[in-house]
């Protein structure tokens, strides 16, 4: 099972996109997949065709009863989707309050870690779809995953969410015995502008060329189009701009890990 975490602390540029494009693609592909929501806006539930503000077991869950050290299993949380390869373990928005709740307790950074190793044989690949700030859920988030996935917007605002994300990574790999590995995925592109031109230019030139991801994933309509029939942009027109632009890093992401 390779696990995923798709971070950055800024909103806007494109995590849920990335996460829903890339885990479509997988279960497209008959892989078993597994997106967890950590979000409490739940924006990806709800592309899911699940209501946060009602949902009665999700991630939210699965932190009390850990809290509250009661026996379960993760599998009892995951929702199935639409799509035959692809479940979701979904977010609910009492998650804005675990911070509040739990953030001072011992033991909450390896909640999620822990749980998914129950699943660990039944899902070939997981993502998560991390919360713009920094706390008690993206530090779960990155601690369990194996890779990083860092999309930001080509825009010059963005850049700032993107150095506070690899200030937090630093932090977080001197408590790690290995560094996270991380790609900077370049979102938004639109080239006939000349700040998304001057901006990925920006990227390329302040950030290490082997951490940048070889694609860059344009601005394209059929993603609001695709996230209005509820449908991954892989399914809903697999021949647009930006349905090949995620197969392509989809393809760079999985040859890296059979490697």
């Amino acid at each position: 099972m390779k696990i995923w975490a798709v971070a950055n602390q800024k909103g806007g540029v494109g995590k849920t996109t990335t996460s829903i494009s890339l885990s479509g693609l997988a279960s497209s592909r008959q892989h078993k997949t597994l997106l967890v929501d950590l979000d409490p806006h739940g924006s990806m539930t709800s592309y899911m065709g699940y209501d946060p503000d009602t949902l009665k077991e999700g991630v939210y869950q699965l932190f009390q009863r850990a809290a509250n050290q009661e026996p379960f299993l993760i599998s009892s949380l995951i929702k199935k989707t639409q799509f035959e390869y692809l479940d979701i373990l979904p977010a609910s928005t009492a998650l804005a309050t675990l911070d509040r709740q739990l953030g001072t307790q011992n033991g909450m950074g390896l909640v999620l870690s822990r749980a998914l190793l129950s699943v660990q044989d039944i899902y070939e690949h997981v993502f998560i779809d991390c919360p713009p700030m920094l706390g008690i859920l993206m530090i779960n988030a990155l601690a369990a995953c194996d890779d990083l996935l860092m999309p930001v917007q080509t825009e010059f605002l963005a850049l700032k969410g993107l150095d506070r994300m690899l200030d937090t990574l630093t932090m977080l790999n001197k408590t790690r015995r290995r560094p996270l590995n991380y790609t900077i995925l370049p979102t938004m592109f639109d080239r006939r502008t000349r700040s998304s031109i001057e901006s990925l230019r920006a990227i390329h030139q302040n950030y290490p060329r082997e951490k940048l991801s070889n694609t860059v994933i344009p601005i394209d309509t059929k993603f609001r189009e695709a996230s209005r029939q509820g449908k991954p942009i892989s399914v809903y027109n697999a021949s647009s701009k930006g349905a090949v632009s995620y197969s392509v890093l989809f393809d760079d992401l999985t040859k890296a890990v059979s490697v």
